[in-house]
């Protein structure tokens, strides 16, 4: 069996991805969509007919949910010919100002289930099969007043890039996007501590631009897929300049 996972698939970017992966007709036998919303992913099924989708309600935080996958693998024993990892979120704040529990979450979320669920799903990835994943550009530069949120993106930057490495004999390709500020739900939980800056509002991308252009950019077996001249300009600058020359204007109040 033929299939695609896809997480975080009930909104934001999992959402676009989604409907790309449906647009490009990869004869998938099965699109396994995972988030916590039920409804949601159930209007998939709705939505495309033609095309039969595992529903996956999991919560990436809960041991059991991953339990659940991980048997769900071994029993169905796929092979994963397409793997896209959207799940995360943000909370925008100077530390002091977000609680321990909600700063724990969003390393639990971020880094671990990156790796939680790539160690799941590896054993059952096709040769030259594909992976994406969901980092940000905020994992080029620490961000005062987005602290945990750059650090984790920094770590599945980090992460994936090394995946990647060994996974050369397999020869799968495997990308990480890193797009800046995207119009997506993504900031109806990240402004509860903070407004958005005025500059990430100008360089506010479209989620659609950002998927298309990871997809092609993981089909061409991109290491690191950046959407805009900005953004792309922001890759090269922090790779050129020393942090801390940023790190005294960023996050002031």
């Amino acid at each position: 069996m033929n299939i695609g996972i896809i997480t975080g698939a009930s909104s934001g970017m999992g959402k676009e991805f989604v409907k790309l992966t449906m647009q490009n007709h990869l004869e998938l036998d099965e699109i396994w969509v995972i988030a916590r919303r039920r409804e949601r992913l159930e209007a998939w099924s709705d939505l495309y007919k033609e095309q039969k989708f595992r529903i996956l309600p999991l919560d990436l935080q809960k041991k059991e949910d991953m339990d659940y996958l991980g048997k769900t693998l071994e029993e169905v024993q796929p092979h994963i010919e397409l793997f896209i990892h959207c799940a995360g979120f943000g909370i925008m704040g100077r530390i002091q100002e977000i609680s321990m529990e909600e700063q724990a979450e969003m390393v639990d979320v971020n880094c671990r289930s990156v790796v939680e669920v790539s160690s799941l799903v590896l054993p059952y990835m096709k040769y030259r099969g594909r992976m994406i994943y969901m980092a940000s550009a905020a994992a080029f530069l620490p961000q005062p007043g987005f602290a945990v949120y750059a650090a984790s993106k920094a770590f599945v930057l980090s992460y994936v890039r090394a995946l990647r490495a060994e996974s050369r004999e397999k020869q799968l390709r495997v990308t990480a996007v890193c797009p800046g500020a995207v119009k997506t739900e993504f900031f109806n939980r990240a402004l509860t501590k903070k407004h958005l800056p005025a500059y990430k509002k100008l360089v506010m991308a479209d989620p659609k631009k950002v998927v298309k252009k990871a997809w092609q950019d993981n089909e061409r077996n991109k290491e690191v897929s950046v959407y805009g001249k900005v953004m792309k300009l922001t890759q090269l600058v922090t790779k050129l300049l020393p942090h801390c020359l940023f790190l005294q204007f960023i996050g002031r109040k």
